[in-house]
């Protein structure tokens, strides 16, 4: 016999489901791998993403490749934009 412990539990599990069930799909950017964004790929493996984050704005800046009016501090670029699958070697 279930307790009303067990059940409130169940009825969170469903609930939390279903939250992420609906959550929506991604939808910013990824980081592509091309021949600009590859050095970047290198650093983020051996110096972690917070060193290549630091190199962003040289290249996405208002003179370069802009912001979109609505975009969110610029310091945190890959906690948001995800890099793209490398090709197996």
């Amino acid at each position: 016999m279930l307790k009303k412990r067990d059940f409130a539990l169940i009825v969170l599990a469903v609930i939390i489901v279903a939250f992420l069930w609906a959550a929506p799909e991604e939808s910013t950017s990824r980081v592509p791998y091309d021949d600009t964004h590859r050095p970047y790929f290198e650093m983020v493996k051996k110096e972690g993403k917070k060193a290549a984050e630091k190199h962003c704005e040289t290249c996405h800046n208002a003179e370069g490749v802009p912001f979109p009016a609505e975009h969110p501090p610029k310091f945190r670029c890959l906690f948001c934009h995800k890099l793209e699958e490398t090709p197996s070697s």
